[in-house]
């Protein structure tokens, strides 16, 4: 699927892999076939229910578009090495820079760089110029 854009930014890929994470968030949880219950259902009065904690939020599920982009976003990370990945999808799930960088080893500033380095790495794919070098893509950013 060619998106309309003459070219990608470093800022359209990760809005792209934020997107996939908020749609994976959203799929319906996968369960076990083959199981069932023969209990009958427990139907509670409504006092019986204020001091439940069974509160479940399901989010609205996303539409068959969303989930066509978030594959094809999972498909990017083929360009990228097993830690850049999961750098790049911590990120995408909002996950502070801190702890980021805690689970790098690393200094804050030290996991942006390899994160934009990452998304350059996908940008520069994605607009098919692999011979373009990612570090003049970083320098626009910097």
């Amino acid at each position: 699927m060619a998106d309309r854009r003459a070219a990608w930014t470093i800022e359209d890929v990760a809005a792209r892999f934020e997107e996939a994470a908020s749609t994976g968030r959203r799929l319906p949880p996968v369960r076990v076939q083959g199981y069932f219950n023969t209990w009958p259902v427990i139907v509670r009065k409504e006092w019986e229910t204020f001091a439940a904690d069974e509160h479940v939020y399901r989010p609205f599920p996303p539409t068959p578009e969303a989930i066509d982009r978030m594959l094809e976003t999972m498909r990017w990370v083929l360009w990228l090495e097993e830690e850049q990945r999961h750098l790049v999808w911590m990120r995408a799930k909002d996950i502070d820079w801190k702890v980021i960088a805690r689970r790098l080893a690393c200094h804050r500033t030290t996991a942006w760089r390899a994160w934009q380095k990452a998304l350059a790495t996908v940008a520069t794919n994605l607009n098919g110029a692999a011979d373009i070098d990612v570090l003049d893509c970083l320098s626009e950013v910097t």
